[in-house]
């Protein structure tokens, strides 16, 4: 390592020995990273507990090939040490306080990190608010504002509304000045999406589809933001205008998809497109924090947006984190805090 004081040669993470329910997480003993060329090693002070570590903890979402095997795609810390230098990567000094988002690692006292993929934490925010940005922010820039091009004046429906890419994605939408509609399942998450600034659709009460139409004259949205996949499929391009834009971001509803009206794509000049963002490049992640620290992280600043936490839990209780993630009962954001400091 490079820029580095002295730091331990073992840390605590979380992990697991074979895939399988909350309950075969554990803390264990593992090496601290070492970063590499363009990487800076943070020290963690709050992770953000997100769909893909369910996922990766059943042995359903491998870490891409050179990625951290620990769970963690999101932290915020302060960085102690730095790899050697690549040209036209954005270095973070060394104790300068970042979030992040990670390849892998988060839920560490220590990960390592592309510095393309650091932002400062916005002004006024903690440890635990920070961890709750980069994942969720990440996520929905890359596929609302460039995946999809959403504009001022454009029309989008948000599904999962009330969880962390939902809340999100409703305050991006809104304050760009795209017109929001958002599903949940309970009138509880349907009142947090409206405050939000989103028109809520139950869809355990309603028709999504049928509401959708009803809301916007017959014409459909411009886009839709999907994290279900499976059937919603045909029923998401039955929600979409002319020219309209699908983005398959999740599966929660499975991988395959029965009845589909082709010639509804064709006819009405549709676009479905799938993105993944984890084994995306640095180079593109990087292009996204630019983004984020230009557009979006003044108005988390001024407090027009903000991240919605649901519950913090400390570092050792991962187990009942996932199981209330996996319960599908919260709104906002699940964040694990390290119990330290960052500075």
């Amino acid at each position: 390592m490079s820029e580095q004081t002295a730091l331990p040669l073992v840390m605590q993470a979380v992990v697991f020995d074979e895939p399988g329910a909350p309950s075969v997480l554990h803390l264990a003993p593992v090496p601290v990273p070492s970063p590499q060329a363009g990487e800076v090693l943070i020290r963690v002070a709050a992770s953000g507990v997100n769909r893909p570590d369910l996922m990766q903890r059943k042995g359903l979402y491998p870490p891409p090939p050179g990625a951290s095997p620990l769970l963690g795609l999101e932290v915020a810390g302060t960085v102690v040490a730095a790899g050697p230098a690549v040209a036209g990567v954005r270095f973070p000094a060394v104790g300068s306080r970042v979030c992040a988002l990670t390849n892998g690692g988060g839920y560490a006292e220590y990960c390592a990190v592309p510095a393309g993929q650091c932002l400062p934490w916005p002004e006024g925010f903690d440890a635990v608010r920070a961890a709750a940005l980069p994942e969720t922010f990440f996520t929905v820039w890359s596929n609302l504002f460039i995946a999809a091009g959403l504009q001022s004046g454009e029309r989008v429906l948000i599904h999962g509304g009330a969880g962390g890419i939902g809340t999100a994605a409703i305050q991006l939408a809104k304050v760009f000045g795209a017109v929001p509609y958002a599903t949940a399942g309970s009138p509880e998450k349907c009142q947090l999406c409206e405050k939000l600034g989103a028109t809520a659709i139950d869809y355990r009460e309603e028709d999504f589809v049928e509401r959708v139409k009803e809301l916007t004259g017959g014409n459909g949205v411009e886009v839709v933001l999907d994290i279900l996949g499976g059937d919603y499929l045909d029923r998401n391009l039955r929600c979409l205008a002319v020219k309209g834009r699908l983005i398959v971001i999740a599966l929660q509803s499975g991988a395959k998809a029965k009845d589909v009206n082709v010639a509804r794509i064709l006819t009405r000049n549709l676009t479905i497109k799938g993105t993944t963002l984890r084994p995306q490049s640095s180079a593109y992640k990087a292009r996204v924090a630019a983004e984020l620290l230009e557009h979006v992280w003044p108005k988390l600043a001024s407090g027009e947006i903000s991240p919605l936490i649901h519950k913090v839990f400390s570092f050792g209780e991962v187990v009942a984190a996932h199981e209330m993630m996996e319960s599908g009962s919260h709104s906002g954001k699940i964040v694990l805090s390290h119990a330290q400091t960052a500075g």
